[in-house]
């Protein structure tokens, strides 16, 4: 891995970050809105849209924030709530720009095909769907990561008695 000499992960964020770059690259393969595990949803759950592109933005709140946080622990020496606020805060502002640069793009690539490679299927609010996708995943993360250190402390206190 990249990072392994200046920063060795855990082997949970190693996991974590490879099933993200999994899921990116297939939609990056059939794009996001063609993807056919999305197309399979779609039509068991009679939805609207593939909502694949909508599930990799989950995911990459929900698969990051862990990584993030663990950096900025070890690195940054963040502690306490802060070390549980910033990776939230981080995943949507990189959410955020994510979006505007896709937008920025698709105007200047291709102004009548923007809303084509935009892959919105339609809706004229999927940059702000997606982001509060982002940020449900990583609150989520974030409350996981918590409870679980919340559960170890428990558990060794009880059994210091």
């Amino acid at each position: 891995m990249i990072t392994y000499r200046r920063f060795q992960f855990s082997r949970l964020s190693y996991c974590l970050i490879a099933l993200f770059l999994t899921l990116h690259a297939i939609g990056a393969h059939y794009t996001y809105a063609e993807v056919p595990f999305g197309y399979w949803l779609k039509e068991v759950f009679a939805l609207s849209r593939n909502p694949f592109d909508r599930m990799v933005h989950f995911a990459y709140g929900a698969l990051l924030a862990y990584p993030f946080r663990e950096w900025l622990v070890r690195l940054a020496k963040v502690e306490g709530v802060w070390s549980y606020y910033f990776p939230v805060s981080a995943i949507l502002a990189q959410s955020a720009l994510f979006e505007v640069i896709e937008a920025v793009v698709a105007v200047l690539v291709s102004p009548e095909l923007g809303t084509l490679y935009l892959g919105t299927q339609g809706d004229e609010w999927d940059a702000q769907k997606d982001m509060a996708a982002a940020l449900a995943g990583a609150v989520l993360a974030m409350s996981a990561t918590w409870a679980s250190s919340r559960f170890a402390i428990v558990r060794a206190i009880a059994g210091a008695r």
